[in-house]
């Protein structure tokens, strides 16, 4: 680990202007994430800039019927906020399939969506990798690539997005905040991470002096039919091989609104329209749930040790469809 300087933050405002002073420092909240990387020599800020005190940790009601969470909210604060178990259930049971009780206890909304790929050439410091220094290789491509990505890769990266909570958030259409400079903006999550193409170093559309500030659910929460599955090597602490979060608006036995997000499958949470629209207006059929797979799964590529994904992803869809529409068990 290098050496670093160390700053609290007493409001936003000063965060901001401390992060425009110095490019190479970094905001740390719970650390979870960032304290690996710094400690494997992946990540070397000149001074970390401690936003803990900052007031950005309320879950509140929204005037147009939505709910805001702010970025210093905790995941487990998150995941068991009364109204989220009610209104947004999606979101709950993604973050409690995240990492361990400890880790979720820790861990903030905000480093939730910034938290880097968990790609073991990423970490190694000692092999090729595009994402940690561009313009040397992506050393997954030709090597052990079981956990990498199937969706939305170029010749730069293959690595994938990790997070739990970000594929529920896809699915239900948050909005990111961020404050900067300038103001205040919102960013759509389906625009919020990128895919790698040739700058896989660059994870998500944040600028440099922009901070988070909050995540803004919308009025429709989707809370009857529901289900988000995980599937991964091992039951607990484990990343997803992939997951799927799945929303349905049901009229009787016919989707009026479907929507499905993958994580574990690309640089960024997974989420193709068109095959929502195989979905909507037509009955909850395996027949129809195994034609919105084979569109979500379109142009889908493995690598070797991953090409089991394409096939376990199709049937992971149509697991967590049966179980939104009500013909499967929730747990």
């Amino acid at each position: 680990m290098n050496n670093f300087s160390y700053s609290l933050a007493a409001d936003v405002a000063g965060a901001l202007r401390m992060i425009t002073a110095e490019p190479t420092a970094k905001f740390i909240a719970g650390g979870t994430n960032l304290v690996d990387l710094m400690k494997e020599n992946v990540e070397r800020p000149t001074r970390l800039i401690d936003i803990t005190h900052l007031p950005l940790a309320e879950i509140q009601a929204t005037k147009g019927g939505g709910l805001r969470i702010g970025a210093l909210a905790s995941n487990a604060d998150v995941a068991y906020n009364e109204i989220v178990e009610r209104r947004y259930p999606l979101l709950s049971r993604a973050i409690l399939q995240g990492a361990s009780a400890q880790l979720r206890n820790m861990a903030s909304v905000g480093g939730n969506l910034m938290q880097r790929t968990r790609c073991s050439y990423f970490y190694d410091t000692a092999t090729p990798c595009n994402k940690r220094e561009p313009g040397t290789a992506c050393s997954a491509i030709e090597g052990f690539n079981r956990y990498h990505a199937i969706l939305g890769t170029s010749e730069h990266c293959i690595a994938t997005n990790p997070s739990d909570m970000s594929v529920a958030l896809l699915a239900l259409d948050a909005v990111v905040v961020v404050t900067g400079p300038t103001g205040e903006r919102s960013i759509p999550i389906a625009e919020f991470h990128r895919l790698p193409d040739h700058r896989p170093q660059t994870d998500t559309n944040l600028m440099a002096d922009e901070m988070i500030t909050a995540v803004d659910l919308p009025a429709r929460t989707f809370a009857k039919n529901y289900a988000y599955l995980k599937v991964r090597d091992r039951t607990s602490f484990a990343f997803a091989l992939l997951s799927v979060a799945a929303v349905l608006e049901m009229d009787g036995d016919r989707i009026s609104e479907a929507r499905l997000a993958l994580g574990g499958v690309a640089h960024k949470p997974w989420r193709q329209k068109e095959a929502e629209v195989v979905l909507n207006g037509n009955l909850a059929t395996r027949e129809n749930f195994q034609s919105a797979a084979k569109v979500l799964l379109n142009g889908a590529k493995g690598f070797g040790h991953n090409d089991f994904k394409i096939e376990l992803a199709k049937r992971a869809v149509i697991r967590a469809l049966e179980r939104a529409a009500g013909r499967e068990g929730q747990s």
